[in-house]
C-alpha cells in the first residue's frame, strides 16, 4: 500500500512513541507533529477504515501489522540516513531534519543499495 508523506510521518510517530510509553494516544501524535487535537483525530480514522492502526477501548492507538511495516520501513530509512549523514559530517540537527524530508522520497531500490554500499564499506557506517 502507498502512503503519502504526512500518513508516514503519522505511522511513525506512533511507532517512535510506542517505543518510548505504554500508551499512544491522539494528544501524543498531536504534540509531536504540531497538530490540532481534531485533525489527528481524523487521520486516526483514516487509518483505522485502511487498516493501519486500531484503537482499544480507551482511545489508545495500535499499529496494525500493515501499518506497523510501513512505520518500521520509514523509521529505518530515517534512523539509517540520519546516522549516515552524521558521519559524512553534518549536525545532527541537520542530519535529523533532511532525513526525515528523503525518507519520503527515497526508493526503496535507492535505499537498498546505499544500505549495501554501506555494508560493503566498513569505513563509511557511523
Amino acid at each position: 500500500m502507498k502512503v503519502n508523506e504526512s500518513a508516514e510521518n503519522y505511522l511513525e510517530t506512533i511507532l517512535i512513541l510506542s517505543k518510548r510509553q505504554s500508551k499512544v494516544k491522539s494528544i501524543d501524535v498531536a504534540k509531536v507533529l504540531g497538530f490540532t487535537k481534531p485533525s489527528v483525530s481524523v487521520a486516526m480514522k483514516n487509518f483505522r477504515t485502511n487498516g493501519l492502526i486500531n484503537m482499544d477501548k480507551y482511545n489508545n492507538i495500535f499499529l496494525t501489522e500493515k501499518g506497523l511495516e510501513i512505520a518500521e520501513k520509514v523509521y529505518e530509512k530515517h534512523v539509517s540516513l540520519t546516522e549516515w549523514l552524521v558521519f559524512l559530517g553534518v549536525d545532527y540537527k541537520t542530519a535529523t531534519e533532511d532525513a526525515c524530508r528523503i525518507e519520503h522520497i527515497l526508493s526503496a531500490e535507492s535505499f537498498e543499495a546505499i544500505k549495501k554500499y554501506i555494508a560493503a564499506n566498513p569505513t563509511a557506517k557511523a
